[in-house]
């Protein structure tokens, strides 16, 4: 028998069997629209919920959730949230501001909608009783990633200098003799470095729900997304996607611009995959207590350049330009394994880089 949220019951029902009744906020998104639909074709019931910023919206309920629950509201209203609660299993929580952000200008932004509207509905899970989370975070918690130095093994990387960057010095060096590092996988317990506003806000995400489960006995996937890209990426705007970004500039028959020389690493992974990974996360037990990150990728790294090269082949557009710098917030490389994540979950990446990017060439965008 499942509990549900207003019966009083405060312990955590196994979702592997019956219906699964889930509030999914940002559900009109990118991210979550997938979700959406990954929930309701296992059979399950999602209600969504999203305040349909611009950042991330050029209009009203998109076309491709108006067939679901979907309430117009803000994650960071009590009083709307704790409504939705009620008969609720899970929650996934996929609303979020993302992107760089432009300038410390952001930050308030970023704070509100980000982590004061996770406390929000943390507050709401507590007096409901719901004790099941699934958190969308992202692989920006970490900042740069895992690095080998030939003379003093794994170490953090250096900050990169401006002047190195305006020299074309793009890797990262040693802190120890500065020798320039090889890039390894970065594992879920690698120390977190947050570089921008953003990710500072994914990295309280995460502790607020730390938190609430070690003071709940709640149970939270924190599932640490990498470069996520398919149908419904937002595009047009400065919090979009490097991917949407990529692919604005061969629609209006210009190259692609590639920062730096092209070569950093990134592991890009289909939306597909990512909404598949969230059912998972919803249908298993996390461990209770505790939250636990899970490094969400393809497992299969390639550059952001690889990734300019293929979509503008597969738009019959302009080969990319190569214009070298950096944003102050960028790093150099960061991929991981997915390892962990098949360990505890099952799961694994079926769309391949070739065909995603491919399919991304005419993929429907926000």
């Amino acid at each position: 028998m499942t509990c549900r949220s207003g019966t009083g019951c405060r312990g955590r029902a196994p979702l592997n069997v019956g219906r699964v009744r889930v509030l999914l906020t940002g559900g009109a998104g990118f991210i979550g629209s997938h979700v959406a639909d990954a929930l309701a074709e296992g059979g399950d019931e999602p209600v969504l919920l999203d305040a349909l910023l611009p950042q991330a919206h050029s209009g009203p309920v998109p076309e491709w959730v108006r067939r679901y629950e979907v309430v117009v509201g803000d994650v960071s209203d009590p009083v709307a949230v704790a409504g939705l609660l009620r008969g609720v299993d899970a929650v996934c929580h996929q609303a979020a501001v993302v992107g760089h952000g432009l300038d410390p200008s952001d930050a308030p932004l970023y704070a509100f909608n980000n982590d004061y509207g996770t406390a929000v509905l943390l507050a709401a899970m507590h007096e409901a009783g719901v004790r099941r989370l699934v958190l969308a975070s992202s692989m920006v918690v970490y900042g740069e990633g895992r690095y080998w130095c030939p003379a003093h093994g794994v170490v953090r990387a250096a900050p990169r200098r401006q002047e190195s960057i305006d020299a074309g010095e793009y890797e990262p060096p040693c802190p120890e003799c500065g020798t320039s590092l090889e890039s390894l996988t970065v594992p879920e317990d690698a120390p977190l470095d947050p570089r921008s506003t953003y990710a500072a806000s994914k990295l309280a995400q995460e502790h607020y729900a730390a938190a609430w489960a070690r003071q709940t006995g709640g149970g939270v996937w924190a599932l640490r997304y990498h470069n996520v890209y398919g149908p419904r990426m937002p595009r047009d705007t400065p919090y979009a996607g490097v991917a949407s970004l990529f692919r604005s500039s061969l629609e209006n028959g210009k190259a692609p611009t590639v920062l730096e020389d092209g070569r950093q690493r990134r592991d890009f992974v289909h939306v597909s995959d990512i909404a598949r990974a969230n059912v998972l996360a919803l249908r298993a037990d996390a461990p209770p207590g505790a939250l636990t990150p899970l490094n969400i990728c393809s497992g299969e790294p390639h550059t952001v350049g690889d990734l300019a090269v293929e979509l503008s082949r597969a738009c019959g557009g302009p080969a990319p330009e190569i214009v070298g710098g950096a944003r102050a917030a960028d790093v150099r490389h960061v991929v991981a394994d997915p390892s962990e994540a098949t360990r505890r979950l099952g799961f694994r990446a079926l769309t391949s880089f070739a065909t995603g990017v491919k399919a991304f060439a005419t993929d429907p965008l926000r």
